[in-house]
């Protein structure tokens, strides 16, 4: 897997960094409570492609 394939998009990075800024509730994805971005994006990193996909969508709907 390469770095390119492991990183985020900038639109993802600016969705995720609105969804976590300020936030006071965790989004629990996968099992894991999620409550700053930087705990959301090293945890989305981290994944494969799919799973990645997968992820950063349910943190995108719970968001709303």
């Amino acid at each position: 897997m390469t770095e390119e394939d492991q990183s985020l998009s900038r639109p993802q990075r600016r969705l995720l960094r609105r969804i976590y800024n300020g936030r006071s509730v965790p989004i629990i994805v996968d099992g894991r409570p999620f409550l700053t971005y930087k705990d959301a994006s090293q945890y989305l990193q981290s994944l494969a492609s799919q799973a990645r996909d997968a992820a950063y969508a349910e943190m995108k709907e719970k968001a709303k």
